[in-house]
């Protein structure tokens, strides 16, 4: 699922260190050495070293062959020698008497210190020991501690930082407050002032200090190691466990070894504890050097030159240390353009590849702001040249790419070929640098350094030399006038040379082969590099090897400055030193295409981050290797949040750009979507670059910095930050859609749906599909939007807007920086920065009841309103006889109150006050609670004497979460039937009462319950009011609603969305009963939702199966009956409208997916004489280019109406179908359950299933013969006369019902499918009809049915259709025996209003089995549930005008319902269509999410082509709309399958708090974001429609309305159907095509409908259409 949120135009785990298993590992290893040295006589030194829990080494190879020369040269060192069993613990380690002692100290001012050292007798490690040393403190500000050890005597090579050199000292705070020093031996401490905390303490081991080996440790707080580098750390946190990172830089690939890369960072962040305090340490030295960290914890630095140039850092919070870093220089500030999306490649072969690239991407609409080239745009490979024959056009390539607002960046490597250009034409730049002496030169100081890189044999510009310089810009701004770019990348400056040191080798001297060689890749200094011997300007090559890359950008700085002047331009290097962030960028090098890869990229963000180089990025899809579509989609998710976002890969691999995997590809929708979302946050993004450059704060950002306190973010590293604000958590491994993410200790939004997370410093599986990347803000944020476009030059003209994220506190603050995001100049910390706050953002709502009003604490000058109303006692009244002829008589025989009212429909006959049960026994825990009632015998029974009342009862009542609980009621004593439809409940209760949205309360007499929810106090249950009635065949149960706001219950036809509580009745028992005013037709759903005067919302379902009535009353109240079963009531408590449908569907199951072409339009009509009619009818179509995906056969192509029999006249039906399926249309043929039982010859449908004894019987104690009904089929050999009326349609078969409840008729039902779709005709779904089960005589094939009458004929009957015919009219005997899957036998009384609903299931699980597709079946009679499996059209409906209303109600109570996939028949299924009625409908069926045309025998046709060709067109147009949005509609149903909401969906469900929307049903949404309004009545050209509060589009002309919370007339000509898009959404779109296998294959597409504050978010699914997943 991609999700494109906030977009605007205005706008892993966590590692757990054990610390004590990290104190055992460390106090094993001490006490080893003690033990050792004990023997050896020296044990009071090591007692020393035991207190602090560490050692130091020296470090000697150690080989099983060299074992005891290596003993002898550690003890010739004057070192200790114990061998262990652990290899990473030195062997070799120092005594107390190496070192230096202080000979004398030196304090100019309180915030300086020197001292005089002197070296302390002892033998040498590695020879040119330095004898006297000088020590230079210097506390520069309140938070720097900068310290140098140095020779006392001779100039040793120093770093010539440009930046840092130019510091001047700020000092308040006293250097004794910070830094201690040791004399004997020397050693420093160094303190944090506010708690004297030690922090850095070198006194654990002793200094080295020699020509060519300088050696320091320090003990360290904590293990809280982050930093130093450049390598690739697989974990951002360090392993303290003696781990040694070499650094030196290093032209070498970063494949998750520990060896040396391309910078050199000699800086440490050290994160002290939870208060967040933290400091770090930065050693100024550009020798080889490296860096060991050991479990005391402990740092060992060791270089090979140089000096010892220490900075200490203090911060309060780790962010404070970064900013404090940046002594070295705050980054630079790119410009605004270099933040989007960036392509690149080594190799595109030639100009005219590299443009095909760029137009394959801009056709997908991918956001994509700059194109790159790399070497292989130069001539040979030579800098400052271009490839005149496969780059002839470049000089123009730039213009090409400003067209459309695109940029250029080229590259350049630091070597020179020395060979002649093509045609022996003279190399220029190569000459005059010749001539400048620019170049890097052997150990002479002469002779130019040759080595050999991508041209061959090449010279190295010395960039520390200022003729190099001067050289250097020359050559740049020439090349500039020839070839027109934008910014420029800068590789191969490590320096990387292929052959070892130089053409002729190098010399064997000290700096080419030191003493000791830190453990660099290789272990030899020149390899893949120049001859440390090499002479530059700086000094020699050994010194300055790792500034060359530095060297290199303060060079290219300059060039750009010349080139570009006034504009910021870019650049991007590939090697880096401290202080290059401060003019360039970089990228973490050339990576591959594997999962480790994408993984360690976060911690190489994070770490350049604490470096100062924020403009960072990894190799987007990877640079090595061909990458698959899954890892590329998945690095393109996570890189569209890489601060330098580029897609780059290598020669002769796969291309891996976006649009290669396909328009229509998931990859592409992803990478556009996540890209969008980042063009979005540009604006943020931008601002976080601002507060880099002007205090120093990261953007890639660890989640450690935020959260400190929580221990749990000390190792996060496959999640980051961008600023304090948006979290990012991607999918880092394959196959995976689920990740193990930290939810750091704040309120969360999830970026996709802007739901408040639930959960808080917790780990949590969240759930990332394909199309996925986790991506939440923080609660208290103001992030500045802006409305997205393909690049930044259009995008930055668009509006901008905020996202404004609560805290806990109802705050939120943000900050915008804007210029013309281009020019160059000192941006000042005021200029062009917006700060926004909100503070205390609160809403209120009290609901102040009568009885409360004297504890209510008032505020003087404060105005309340206190309201309540006068209830008419009549309304208080329960009916005691719902039955018609009602007297006062019969009334007192019931033993209730006869008394005669006024008003009318109250009732005259009620219950007593005290009628009902009251409790006897109360057992309460904190799951629930379970209660015992008994009947009140002061009054008679229920006064149906076939019906005894049930004394004694049992009430069991469940907290299954936070928002759901269940109460239960029925007879202990006796098993009772209970619905065997299976629920989804929670594992466990919720037992903590703080998180129940509810309260419960039993009241004892008369028993009620009452629930009432906590946040407003109101009861949205009550049902302590007399009338409750238990018995065997009549229960009745009422209780007091919270309002009048009902919405719900069914299938029957109703009049109005929100019910009539004017006394009404409603019957619900499942029946082929076309729909009609209080006519129970095909259905049965026993939940209602209901509104509650706070706008809160909650659901209600009765888990009963049995006929059934509810009555709304004025109270208002609620009274069900039921015929049976027991009372088992499930309630959700929202509190939303949407959450409810969420809520009721994730217990009785979540909508089927449907395949994507069942979106499309369909045809059918009962009365298709033969299969050419079908043909003819799909050629007109196709003709008139009408979108229509679907085509039906209704029982017609049956013969004589047999199930699985194809009709002589439909003998072409079979290639047809396959004909139009191989044109991308799709089949679905209609299946009645009844089966015939009178063939003459072999029917396999029914012998097979006689033989599996599938079918309904009786109960054998009765009979075993089959409840023999009559539906279509006829006999065979006879004459058909349908002008009879049903009764005497004698030539009508037997028909056999099939039980679905068996698993026997499952597999036999599958078979006839299987048989069907092998041996007759392919299909692509299946519609299921006549399922309530209908059948054309009552009860049974000759009227008697066997058994207790009273099954047919209850104590009391239901208002049902046609009820003086007792329960069997139109179907089965109730007496009729059924047989549960667990071998339950089961009354057909008990289980009729489930027929439909166990034949649903068997016939999805055939479809799916046999055809292999998720495809669609569509059931007529559904139960909750259902939609599991199946869609649902509202029946056989009429050709009238109130029949378009009526079904946007049916709609909305199916969306309810959990059948989201549903609509009407399209122009009705009975009667003539009209001409503009048919053509409303056909415009308000475009936008059904079940969209069908169908008509019923004996009427004229009435789809699209069979009227004129004005129609065409209208219908044409109106479904190219709805092909248009077919995405949308997809995706909606994909969220109703996932979260449960709903697709059409009433408008209250999105302004709930708008009460004028509570009773609006002749205007829908399609999920949030689409409105439509259709003209309902003859002859309307104009429609009165309510616009909701919001902003508004009109979708035709893409035109803001203007207008909100009110009634507008809107015009309506008879071709026009109203559509507005709601501001605040993005809608995804396809351009349409005849039908969805065509459409598919086309681009898709957004549109962005900004809401006021600028922003719009939107969602989109996508997949094959009819994949069959878990």
């Amino acid at each position: 699922m991609m999700t494109y949120n906030s977009i605007t135009g205005l706008s892993n785990v966590t590692v757990e260190i054990m610390m004590l298993l990290m104190t055992m590992i460390s106090a094993t290893l001490v006490v080893m050495i003690i033990r050792t040295m004990m023997m050896m006589k020296i044990a009071t030194l090591f007692i020393v070293a035991a207190m602090t829990i560490m050692t130091v080494w020296v470090m000697i190879t150690m080989t099983a062959s060299t074992f005891l020369l290596q003993q002898l040269q550690c003890e010739q060192r004057g070192c200790c020698w114990n061998p262990l069993d652990e290899r990473n613990v030195p062997w070799c380690f120092f005594p107390t008497n190496h070192g230096y002692t202080v000979e004398s100290v030196e304090q100019p001012n309180p915030y300086e210190m020197k001292a005089q050292l002197k070296r302390m007798p002892s033998p040498s490690l590695f020879g040119a020991d330095i004898q006297e040393l000088s020590f230079h403190a210097e506390m520069q500000s309140n938070n720097r501690l900068r310290f140098k050890i140095y020779d006392a005597h001779k100039q040793r090579f120093e770093v010539p930082h440009e930046h840092i050199n130019s510091l001047n000292s700020d000092p308040s705070s006293p250097i004794s407050n910070t830094l201690e020093v040791t004399n004997k031996p020397f050693g420093l401490t160094v303190r944090r002032k506010e708690n004297q905390k030690v922090l850095f303490d070198t006194t654990m081991a002793p200094l080295v200090f020699a020509d060519q080996y300088l050696q320091l440790s320090a003990k360290l707080p904590s293990h809280n190691i982050y930093g130093l580098g450049e390598h690739v750390h697989r974990q951002y946190r360090h392993d303290t466990n003696w781990k040694t990172w070499p650094i030196f830089t290093r032209d070498a690939f970063p494949n998750g070894g520990t060896h040396n890369l391309y910078g050199h960072y000699p800086f440490f962040l050290c994160l002290e504890d939870e208060s967040g305090k933290s400091f770090g340490v930065f050693l100024m030295n550009s020798n080889a050097m490296e860096v060991t960290l050991q479990p005391a914890p402990a740092v060992t630095y060791r270089t090979i030159g140089g000096v010892l140039d220490f900075f200490v850092l203090f911060g309060d919070t780790p962010e404070q240390v970064v900013q404090e870093f940046l002594l070295i220089g705050r980054p630079v500030i790119p410009p605004y353009w270099s933040l989007g999306f960036q392509l690149s490649r080594w190799d595109y072969g030639s100009l005219s590849e590299v443009k095909k690239t760029v137009e394959r991407n801009r056709a997908v609409a991918l956001p994509y702001d700059i194109q790159y080239t790399d070497i292989d745009y130069m001539e040979d490979k030579k800098d400052f040249t271009y490839d005149k024959a496969k780059f002839s056009e470049l000089p123009q390539f730039a213009d090409y790419l400003h067209e459309k607002g695109q940029r250029y960046i080229l590259i350049l490597d630091p070597a020179i070929a020395t060979s002649k250009r093509v045609g022996n034409t003279a190399y220029g730049s190569y000459d005059r640098g010749t001539e400048k002496n620019a170049w890097v030169t052997d150990s002479d100081g002469k002779t130019p350094l040759l080595g050999e890189v991508w041209p061959g044999e090449t010279v190295f510009p010395d960039y520390t030399s200022q003729n190099c310089i001067d050289w250097w810009v020359d050559e740049y701004e020439r090349f500039s006038r020839e070839i027109k770019h934008d910014a420029l990348w800068i590789d191969m400056n490590e320096v990387a040379n292929f052959k070892k040191g130089s053409n002729k080798g190098c010399a064997d001297n000290k700096l080419n082969y030191p003493p000791y060689t830190p453990k660099i890749l290789d272990e030899v200094m020149y390899s893949k590099t120049l001859c440390m011997d090499a002479k530059q300007a700086w000094g020699n090559h050994y010194d300055v090897h790792s500034l060359y890359g530095y060297s290199m950008v303060l060079a290219t700085e300059k060039a750009l400055q010349r080139v570009f002047g006034g504009n910021r331009t870019l650049m991007l290097t590939r090697s880096s030193f401290p202080g290059v962030g401060k003019y360039s960028g970089h990228w973490l090098g050339d990576n591959a295409a594997n999962w480790n890869d994408i993984k360690w990229a976060i911690p190489g963000m994070l770490e350049f981050g604490l470096f100062g180089v924020p403009y960072i990025g990894a190799d987007i899809c990877g640079f090595f290797d061909d990458s698959s579509e899954e890892l590329c989609r998945r690095w393109m998710q996570v890189g569209a949040f890489y601060p330098f976002s580029r897609n780059h890969n290598a020669q002769g691999y796969k291309p891996q750009d976006p649009a290669v995997f396909g328009p229509d590809s998931t990859l592409v929708a992803s990478s556009k979507h996540y890209l969008r979302i980042r063009y979005t946050l540009l604006p943020y993004l931008y601002t976080l670059f601002y507060k880099a450059h002007t205090t120093g704060e990261t953007v890639v950002r660890p989640v450690m910095h935020e959260f400190y306190s929580d221990s749990a973010t000390w190792t996060v590293d496959r999640q980051f930050l961008w600023g304090k604000h948006l979290l990012i958590t991607p999918v880092l491994d394959p196959g995976m859609d689920t990740v193990r993410a930290y939810i750091p200790d704040a309120v969360w939004y999830d970026y996709e749906t802007m739901e408040k997370l639930t959960h808080r410093r917790n780990h949590v599986d969240m759930y990332l599909p394909a199309d996925k990347l986790g991506l939440h803000i923080r609660g208290g944020a103001i992030l500045p939007t802006q409305r997205p476009d393909v690049t930044t030059t259009y995008s930055r003209r668009n509006p901008m807007g905020l996202i404004v994220a609560l805290d806990d506190n109802n705050q939120a603050a943000g900050e915008l920086f804007w210029d013309d995001g281009d020019s160059r100049g000192i941006v000042r910390q005021d200029h062009g920065l917006l700060v926004f706050t909100i503070t205390s953002l609160q809403y209120f709502f009290y609901k102040i009841k009568l009885k409360l009003l004297s504890r209510l604490s008032l505020t003087l000058g404060e105005t309340y309103l206190v309201q309540w109303e006068l209830v008419a006692e009549e309304y208080q009244r329960f009916d005691c006889y719902p039955e018609e002829n009602a007297d006062e008589a019969k009334c007192k025989a019931r033993g209730c109150t006869w008394k005669p009212s006024t008003i009318e429909r109250v009732p005259w006959c009620f219950y007593p006050k005290d009628y009902g049960y009251s409790v006897t026994r109360t057992d309460q825990t904190n799951s629930g609670m379970t209660v015992d009632i008994t009947r009140n015998k002061k009054h008679r029974s229920n006064g149906r004497p076939e019906s005894p009342d049930i004394d004694t009862l049992r009430v069991e009542i469940r907290y299954h979460s936070s928002d759901m609980l269940q109460f239960k009621i029925w007879d202990p004593t006796t098993d009772r039937y209970e619905v065997p439809v299976p629920l989804s409940l929670p594992t466990a209760p919720e037992t903590n009462e703080s998180k129940r949205l509810y309260k419960v309360h039993v009241t004892d007499s008369p028993f009620g319950i009452q629930v009432i929810r906590k946040s407003t106090g109101t009861k949205i249950w009550d049902s302590s009011v007399p009338g409750f009635t238990f018995s065997d065949m009549f229960i009745q149960v009422s209780t007091r609603l919270s309002s009048e706001y009902v919405y719900g219950f069914g299938e029957t036809e109703h009049p109005t969305y929100k019910h009539n509580f004017n006394y009404h009745t409603w019957g619900m028992f499942s029946k082929d009963q076309p729909p009609g005013y209080k006519m129970n037709c095909y259905g049965v759903h026993p939940f209602y939702m209901g509104l509650e005067t706070t706008a809160d919302a909650h659901g209600v379902l009765l888990l009963n199966s049995n006929a059934m009535d509810v009555t709304f009353q004025p109270t208002p109240a609620l009274t069900y009956r039921t015929l049976g079963g027991i009372l088992d009531f499930y309630m959700v408590l929202g509190p939303t409208p949407e959450m409810v449908v969420q809520e009721y569907t994730a217990l009785i199951g979540r909508p089927v997916l449907p395949a994507y072409w069942s979106l499309g339009f369909q045809l059918c009509r009962y009365g298709y004489a033969n299969d050419q009619e079908i043909a003819d009818l799909y050629r007109d179509m196709r003709e008139a280019g009408i979108p229509y995906d679907v085509q039906y056969a209704d029982i017609d192509y049956m013969d004589r109406q047999l199930d699985f029999v194809l009709d002589p006249e439909f003998n072409g039906l079979p290639t047809l179908v396959d004909r139009m399926r191989g044109e991308g249309m799709r089949f679905i043929f209609i299946l009645d359950p009844a089966i015939s039982g009178n063939e003459t010859s072999y029917y396999p449908a029914f012998e097979r299933g006689k033989a599996a004894d599938v079918f309904i019987k009786w109960p054998k104690n009765i009979s075993d013969e089959i409840v023999w009904g009559k539906v279509w089929p006829d006999y065979p050999n006879v004459t058909v006369d349908n002008s009879l009326d049903w009764e005497t349609q004698k030539f009508r078969a037997y028909t056999a019902f099939p039980d679905f409840f068996r698993t026997t008729t499952a597999a036999w039902w599958k078979q006839e499918i299987q048989d069907f779709y092998n041996k007759t005709t392919k299909f692509d779904g299946i519609w299921i009809d006549m399922n309530e089960p209908a059948s054309f005589v009552h009860g049974t094939v000759g009227g008697k049915c066997l058994g207790n009458p009273l099954l047919e004929n209850p104590p009391y009957m239901p208002p049902l259709e046609s009820k003086h015919l007792g329960l069997n009219h139109k179907t089965l005997c109730m007496n009729s025996e059924q047989i549960l899957s667990d071998g339950k036998k089961v009354r057909h009384y008990d289980v009729h209003n489930l027929y439909g609903w166990s034949h649903t299931k068997p016939t999805y699980d055939a479809l799916l089995d046999v055809t292999g597709k998720r495809g669609i079946v569509v059931t007529r009679s559904t139960y909750p549930s259902s939609g599991k499996w199946a869609g649902h059209w509202l029946g056989d409906n009429f050709s009238s005008w109130d029949q378009l209303f009526k079904s946007i109600i049916g709609m909305m109570e199916f969306s309810l319902f959990g059948i989201p996939y549903t609509g009407a028949d399209i122009c009705g299924f009975f009667n003539t269509a009209q001409y503009e009625m048919c053509l409303r409908w056909m415009q308000l069926g475009a936008f059904y999410p079940y969209s069908r045309n169908h008509n019923g025998l004996g009427n004229p046709r009435q789809d699209p082509v069979a009227w004129n060709s004005t129609f065409s067109e209208a219908s044409r147009d109106v479904l190219n709309i709805r092909y248009t949005l077919l995405p949308y509609l997809y995706t909606l149903m994909f969220e109703a399958h996932t979260k449960g909401s709903t697709v059409i969906r009433p408008l209250l469900h999105e302004f709930v708090t708008d009460k004028s929307t509570w009773e609006i049903y002749k205007q829908f949404l399609w999920g949030p974001a689409l409105l439509i309004s259709p003209a309902l009545d003859q002859g309307a050209r104009d429609v009165d429609a309510y616009v909701p509060n919001a902003r508004w589009y009109d979708f035709h002309t893409a035109r803001d309305v203007g207008v909100r919370g009110q009634v507008v007339t809107m015009p309506t000509p008879l071709n026009h159907i109203n559509l507005h898009i709601r501001g605040g959404y993005i809608i995804p779109w396809q351009k349409p095509e005849n039908n969805t296998h065509h459409s598919r294959r086309n681009p898709l597409g957004l549109i962005v409908a900004l809401s006021d504050s600028g922003t719009a978010q939107g969602s989109l699914f996508w997949d094959d259409g009819e994949g069959i997943g878990k």
